[in-house]
């Protein structure tokens, strides 16, 4: 991001570390922007960080592969093969060594 675009109050996450938080303080240091973040209260680098969303917001295409791909694994799991083969176990998780 460029120093221009952060402002305090501002959601951004530190791609580096995973870190999130909002900007408390923003410090112009040897002409480099630094903000601090009030999760670490640490000063990043503004050049370093990207806009962050809204925490526990999860996209709605997300939501829609995430239910794809439980229906496929329910239609799996009470398809009659997969039944048949559990049938032909004892369930007894033996190892075998």
């Amino acid at each position: 991001m460029q120093a221009d675009e952060v402002e305090i109050g501002m959601r951004v996450r530190y791609p580096r570390t995973g870190t999130t938080g909002r900007v408390v303080a923003l410090e112009n240091e040897m002409g480099r922007v630094f903000a601090e973040l009030d999760s670490t209260h640490l000063r990043y680098r503004v050049d370093q960080l990207v806009p962050a969303g809204v925490a526990g917001e999860r996209s709605k295409a997300g939501r829609d592969d995430l239910m794809d791909q439980l229906k496929k694994e329910r239609d799996f799991l009470s398809a009659t093969g997969f039944q048949e083969a559990i049938s032909h176990t004892d369930q007894s998780c033996e190892g075998g060594g």
